[in-house]
């Protein structure tokens, strides 16, 4: 199944563009894209997914536009078509 990933700041930057199509196997999760996220770009490596799998807490991680630790988080479940948006941590006034 195809997705939509999207990416901000600086993870825009380490992806080196705003939206990538992405396929993925059917039944594969958030915590699954994440993994091959980090996998495919180096740059973020271990920005992503701490050491037990989850979500870095100060991420933020959208499934057509919902946090998905309100879902499932990592386990939260992905359908052909969806959109994924991932931010990293924001600072500033």
């Amino acid at each position: 199944m195809e997705l939509e990933l999207r990416f901000f700041a600086t993870f825009r930057a380490a992806v080196g563009q705003k939206t990538v199509n992405w396929e993925v196997d059917e039944g594969a999760n958030i915590g699954d894209v994440l993994w091959a996220i980090e996998d495919e770009y180096p740059e973020l490596v271990g920005e992503l997914l701490d050491d037990e799998g989850d979500i870095k807490p100060q991420l933020t991680v959208l499934k057509n536009g919902r946090e998905v630790v309100h879902l499932e988080g990592t386990e939260t479940e992905l359908d052909d078509g969806d959109r994924v948006s991932v931010f990293p941590p924001v600072a500033g006034g």
